[in-house]
């Protein structure tokens, strides 16, 4: 199955006050959805959430927010809350939530500057991207590596599934 476009979705990603990281994930899913909403067709969108405690962590679109992540999730365990919504062309919307623990290692200075310097966090929500160099910071994950990539492969394939897409 072939996506028949992508088309990104212009919506506010500011979190409500007092939202939790699992609700607010399921919304920006939701509302993308709605967002790209066709007639002619179904629409699937997600939103990947970097939550410490109830704390949302930004997209870095900066050094000096890519850092403060670092040094915040540093030798600390955090959630990485991926959502999807599959939007029908009737309006209704099917979702699922994978959530998983990531645990870094204890990042030392050189190793934040280094991961700084490589670019690679920009854009990326919790300032990192396990796909890439910071796989090797991260001493342990329970759930899924895809989730944390920014689509869960395994909750895409149910989602779609259950909506009556032929999947093998």
């Amino acid at each position: 199955m072939t996506p028949a476009a992508i088309a990104p979705a212009d919506i506010d990603e500011t979190p409500h006050k007092g939202e939790l990281p699992r609700d607010y994930a399921r919304r920006m899913a939701r509302e993308k959805a709605e967002a790209a909403a066709r007639d002619d067709g179904h629409v699937l969108a997600g939103d990947t959430v970097v939550a410490a405690g109830r704390r949302i962590l930004p997209k870095a679109e900066d050094e000096a927010t890519a850092r403060q992540c670092l040094e915040l999730l540093s030798g600390r365990r955090h959630r990485v809350l991926s959502a999807i919504a599959l939007r029908a062309p009737d309006g209704t919307i099917r979702e699922r939530l994978s959530e998983t623990v990531v645990i870094f290692k204890r990042l030392s200075a050189q190793e934040i500057d280094a991961y700084i310097a490589s670019g690679e966090w920009h854009g990326k929500a919790g300032g990192y991207a396990i796909q890439g160099i910071a796989e090797g910071l991260i001493s342990r994950i329970q759930g899924s590596h895809s989730g944390v990539v920014g689509l869960p492969l395994y909750e895409t394939r149910a989602l779609l599934k259950a909506a009556g897409f032929a999947i093998a």
